[in-house]
């Protein structure tokens, strides 16, 4: 595999526009489209990526650098993470916590946060796997996880 991380371009933005997740995920995770105009408005501490194995685009991930940020969990962290519905249980998410990981290291930070809705479909098993435990709080309905580094 050659699994990498690319910026959103003029080139491919429709494309990850089209992004699907699973539909009993859609639910849990706002669309490609929403989060682009997040970053776009948040444009100082979004990351917005898109993950690619080969030539085929495979998944969204969306940190945040904000370390002067008055609430913790969004000082440095995940804010979004979608793996395309026909791509899922490959270890393209993995791939990508793994590269937010390295990101916040490298900006000298000793945790990531993420947030996830608990439902049924959500995809807090995957964090859980990932190394993230909860905080035991929760902002907005969703719980807080931290993975130390």
């Amino acid at each position: 595999m050659s699994i990498r991380l690319e910026l959103v371009t003029p080139a491919n933005v429709h494309a990850a526009c089209d992004l699907k997740v699973l539909p009993e995920q859609e639910a849990v995770v706002a669309p490609v489209v929403l989060s682009l105009a997040e970053a776009y408005a948040n444009r100082d501490t979004a990351w917005p990526r898109l993950v690619y194995d080969g030539e085929d685009l495979v998944g969204f991930v969306m940190a945040a650098f904000d370390p002067g940020n008055p609430v913790t969990a969004f000082r440095c962290g995940i804010w979004r993470l979608n793996i395309a519905a026909d791509h899922q249980g490959k270890g393209y998410g993995r791939f990508a916590v793994d590269a937010v990981a390295a990101e916040a290291r490298d900006r000298g930070a000793d945790r990531i946060t993420v947030l996830w809705v608990p439902h049924e479909h959500g995809p807090e098993e995957f964090y859980l796997r990932m190394g993230f435990r909860p905080t035991g709080e929760q902002i907005g309905g969703q719980v807080v996880g931290e993975l130390r580094l």
